[in-house]
């Protein structure tokens, strides 16, 4: 025998237990939201005085490399190797999420490999290791060139830019690579153009390293403003390259490369330049 019952849905009883979940589930909601916001506050000023988030790292499920990728970043990434193991654990975590969020797309008949992938992508992550949120929102494609290439817009030939319309990052393989060939002439096409996403996407996000990266920025735009005579020296010292007074973009731009490939040096000539730039990237790694 089958017994069915039918409810009588002109006047449902809901169960005391149901209302218990329901309580709690919006309880629960109330909570999360009131603490999110709690430590939303809590985290600004936190940043604002130490000039980093309170936490950097979440590895719930940690992301591993191919084989192949792995030995690329071994034998071509420098600044891998000097970090310390349980960084370069996070590096590698990283470097797999950034390579699987973005489309790599090849031009003019060039394959895209797993040296193209894993190399560009080092050098975003590199660069971000000082940043919570480290995956470039502003970017969802790579396209690369074999070779610099040909611009309709201004009828030039081009080695790499950043597009923000497109959510593009474009580059030119054999200039990607000869910014690694020689690592202290203040040269690096990769580091210069994702100079350049990292810039124009914190200026578009809100989360704490975009913060901390847009507040050192005023303030070193300030510090330039004030101390005429910090200016005539960076002018007369000829160690930014000419192209670094292009504009602001182009002076944070060619600032990182030298950052990244000389610091020492960097260091030494314009200590405060150097401590501000540091800090807008959180960066402490590898002898930075």
């Amino acid at each position: 025998m089958i017994l069915i019952y039918v409810q009588d849905t002109q006047n449902p009883e809901i169960s005391p237990t149901f209302k218990l979940v329901m309580l709690i589930i919006f309880f629960v909601g109330m909570a999360t939201i009131v603490l999110s916001k709690f430590y939303a506050f809590f985290e600004s000023i936190y940043a604002s005085k130490y000039h980093k988030p309170f936490f950097l790292n979440t590895m719930l499920f940690k992301k591993e490399l191919s084989n192949r990728q792995q030995s690329i970043l071994e034998q071509q990434f420098s600044f891998y190797n000097k970090l310390k193991k349980e960084e370069q654990a996070i590096f590698r975590h990283r470097l797999a999420i950034f390579i699987n969020s973005k489309e790599f797309i090849g031009r003019e008949g060039l394959k895209v490999d797993d040296e193209m992938r894993t190399l560009i992508s080092a050098t975003a992550v590199m660069l971000t290791f000082g940043f919570r949120n480290y995956r470039i929102e502003l970017l969802d494609k790579v396209i690369i060139y074999p070779k610099s290439y040909y611009s309709k817009l201004n009828e030039t030939y081009h080695k790499g830019e950043t597009n923000p319309q497109l959510k593009a990052i474009v580059f030119s393989w054999e200039d990607f690579k000869k910014g690694y060939d020689i690592g202290d002439d203040n040269l690096n096409l990769g580091i210069h153009e994702f100079g350049h996403a990292i810039h124009l996407n914190a200026f578009k996000e809100n989360d704490v390293s975009s913060e901390i990266f847009k507040n050192g920025f005023n303030t070193l735009a300030a510090y330039l403003q004030e101390h005429k005579m910090v200016r005539d020296d960076l002018t007369a010292s000829k160690y930014f390259r000419a192209y670094a007074y292009t504009n602001k973009f182009e002076f944070f731009a060619v600032l990182l490369e030298n950052f990244m490939e000389t610091p020492e040096e960097f260091k030494t000539k314009f200590p405060d330049l150097y401590r501000y730039i540091r800090q807008m990237l959180n960066f402490n790694f590898a002898g930075y």
